[in-house]
This record gives structure tokens, sequence and C-alpha cells, in this order.
């Protein structure tokens, strides 16, 4: 390398933000992903064999999805190519794969094609990749922040293997920013630094697992503090480190993954009961811009399906929230939504409703339709009874208004109570009622 070019390289250098610049280059750097990167786990078991495909990393930002295919594409000796589906399109595409095919033919050498955001290629541009990649012209490593299953071709989802990537532990945050406080070649290490311990901890919970929002947090508190020596050191206190940070970002995103799996965190902490969980995933989807409609909505369905006739109070409650948040919107609204989720969590739980009309339905549909009675039909016109309309027995002319008469004409029992709340009343109600029906 020439000298220009060596100065060339420096300037580029300095001038990536940190998170950039301490990349990890080789797997031992690499931090977290411990469950399929791990010593014997399955992604270094292909590494070493050499038998590494196509792959699919699926997983939020800053944990370590660029970085991994970097270092993938040198453990396994290939040139690395880089696509991006939200700038690039197929013409691109086509160029870097007859590249690779013009590649392999002539020095053996595999290529490795990361594309990040690869969701955002539609079908057609993901049906492109399909020859290459079964033929092993390329190996292909896709990014996406999305659920592959739900964004991916079927096709090229079969082809490759997929590794879900999970937010970066305290401890392993922690260990990136010592790195970069230590390194001096891409790091902060000419800066005479005192990170407190409470700063560094603050620094690691408000990043939720994303590194590269912790070392921009740690670039900016440094560079916009006075360079001292080494007996005065810049002195890095939770203060400064919240300042740094500014408001937290929340992850969530309102129509994709986020959503859909916060509200089911949501729905099955009240379901099992717990109150300050529930309490929890309601702040997380409104910090993060949910529609307090489908909010309302859901909790509606919830007090039928999980609550029932166990606290028939749930359901009312639920409702009467649903037109509180239309008619004082937010801020406010929040109030009667965690009224609600506290209620509905703490109340006793029953799905005999729920399961009872699936019964139903299933019989409605996979056995003979049963036909009204006779004696229940319509009986509001002239002719009726030479229809043999006739035989009613009215319930309320019956001291207890139970009345020992065929209603359904097969005997069957959907609805079966559960012994919790208002519903084991019920159900001591309920054995007493069909006593009376069958005329026992």
């Amino acid at each position: 390398m020439s000298l220009f070019e060596s100065t060339e390289k420096a300037n580029r250098q300095a001038a990536q933000p940190l998170a950039a610049r301490m990349r990890p280059q080789t797997l031992d750097e690499f931090v977290g992903q411990e469950h399929f990167l791990g010593e014997g786990k399955l992604l270094r078991r292909l590494l070493l064999a050499d038998r590494l495909g196509s792959v699919i990393f699926h997983g939020p930002p800053g944990t370590g999805k660029t970085t991994l295919a970097r270092i993938l594409a040198g453990a396994s000796r290939s040139t690395f190519r880089q696509l991006s589906a939200v700038s690039d399109g197929v013409k691109h595409l086509r160029e870097i794969l007859a590249d690779a095919m013009d590649r392999l033919s002539r020095d053996g050498q595999k290529t490795l094609l990361f594309i990040d955001e690869i969701h955002r290629f539609n079908k057609a541009q993901q049906d492109v990749l399909l020859p290459e990649v079964e033929n092993g012209i390329v190996i292909l490593v896709g990014a996406t922040t999305e659920n592959p299953f739900f964004t991916i071709n079927n096709a090229l989802i079969s082809r490759s293997r997929i590794f879900q990537f999970e937010t970066l532990s305290n401890d392993a945050i922690k260990t990136l920013v010592h790195r970069a406080i230590k390194d001096k070649a891409r790091g902060l290490g000419q800066y005479p630094i005192r990170l407190h311990d409470d700063a560094l901890e603050f620094l690691a919970e408000v990043s939720d697992g994303d590194a590269r929002r912790a070392l921009s947090a740690l670039e900016v508190a440094v560079l916009s503090s006075e360079h001292n020596d080494e007996k005065h050191p810049i002195e890095l206190t939770r203060e400064r480190i919240a300042e740094s940070v500014q408001r937290k970002a929340i992850a969530y995103d309102r129509d994709g993954d986020s959503h859909y799996d916060t509200i089911s965190a949501l729905i099955k902490s009240i379901r099992g009961s717990d109150c300050d969980a529930a309490i929890y995933w309601l702040a997380r989807m409104l910090e993060g811009g949910e529609d307090v409609r489908f909010l309302a909505r859901r909790l509606v369905i919830l007090a039928s399906e999980d609550v029932g006739n166990a606290d028939p109070a749930a359901l009312p409650l639920a409702v009467a929230t649903a037109h509180a948040c239309e008619l004082v919107g937010l801020p406010e609204c929040q109030l009667n939504l965690a009224q609600t989720v506290t209620y509905l969590a703490c109340a006793p739980k029953s799905n005999a409703a729920t399961l009872a009309i699936f019964e139903a339905k299933k019989d409605v549909r996979e056995n003979r339709t049963v036909p009204v009675p006779r004696h229940l039909r319509d009986t509001h016109y002239k002719g009726s009874e030479s229809l043999g309309h006739v035989g009613y027995q009215y319930a309320h002319d019956s001291e207890d208004a139970i009345v020992a008469q065929e209603y359904l004409g097969v005997e069957v029992e959907y609805y079966r109570p559960n012994p919790r709340g208002f519903e084991a009343e019920l159900m001591t109600r309920l054995e007493t009622i069909r006593k009376k029906l069958r005329g026992e």
C-alpha cells in the first residue's frame, strides 16, 4: 500500500463514528449471540467445517448483523460484497452475481453477498437470487429487522438457515464500552477518561442492548468534554452520560414484529394475572406511539375471552375504557387504560364461554345440522299451528322459570364453568338447571 493510500485510509477511518471504528474484526472480538456463535454452537461449527451456506440474520438494530457478516467473509476466505435493499436494484444485484460467477470459475474463490434490509426486496427481486444461492455461486447473508417468515420468499427461506439475533446484555455492552475506552488505535484510548460505575450502569441500561447507541453516546460524552491531562481525566459521570444520551429512543414499530410481540406479551401477562408485567407492556406500547383504540379493542376482546363470567364486570369496564379513549384521547386516556389493565389482570379468569362457542361452531361446521324443534319455531303468523308449531311451554309460568322441555334435540354440554370468581356460583346454578331440564 502506497503512502497516499495509507493516508487516505487513515483519513476515512478518522471520519468514521466510534461505533464503526470499533467494529469487531474477528470472531474472538465479537460479543454476544452465544446461543448460535458460542463454542460448539451451530454457526461456529459450520465455519470450522468450512460448510457455511446462505443464512438470514434476523434481529433488532445494533446487535452485530453487519459486523458478523464481514467477519464470516474473512473466516470463510470469501470476497465480501454488500448491497442495501433500500437503495440498490436488480441491475446492481445481477452485476454482483455475474462477478461472483466469474470469480468462482477463474480463481475458485467464493463470494459472500451481504444484503442489508433484505425484506425491502420484493418477490421478483428476491427470486433473482435463487439460482446463485441454490448452486452455491454466492454465500448469501441477508439481514432484516422484520420476521423473515413474513417478509422473505419461502423458496429463499428453504435454502437458508435462520439465525435470530438477541439484544446485547448489559454485561456485553459494558465490555464494548471498556474496549472502546482502552483502544488507542480505533477507540478513545488517546483521551484520559474516568468512567464512573453508576454512569456505566446507566449507559448499559439505557442503550437497550444496542451497541451502536451505547458507543455513540460514549463518543458524544467524551468529545464534548474538555480534554485534560492524566492527572485531570475526563470525568464521565451519570449526569454527563445522561446528557449525551438525551431521550431514550423506544424501539417500537407499529406495523412490525415489535407491535405484534408486545401486544402478545401484554395479553399473556394479563391472562397470567401478572399485573406489574402487564402495566410495563402497556407503558412500552404507549411510549412507542401505539394507537390507543387498538389497545382498547384488544382489552374488550380479552375481557370476554379470558375473564368471561368469572367477573361479569370486566366487559362493561373494558367497553367503557374504549369509549373513554375516544372521548378524552391521549395523554389522559392512559389512566383509563391502566385502570382496565390492572383490573383485568387481577380479575378471576375463565375461558369457558370462549371454549363453548368454539366447540359449538365446530359442531355446526362438521356435524349434521340440528333442526329447530317444532315447539320452538316462530308462531307469529296465521297457519303456524297447521305446521305443527305448537306445544311451547312459557318458562315464566313455572315457579323457578325453568321448564323441562326440549330446546336443541340433542344432549350436549358446551358451557363448562370454572370454579373461579362469580363463575363458581354459575357452576352450582347450572348444575341445578341442567338437572331440571333433563326432568331429574
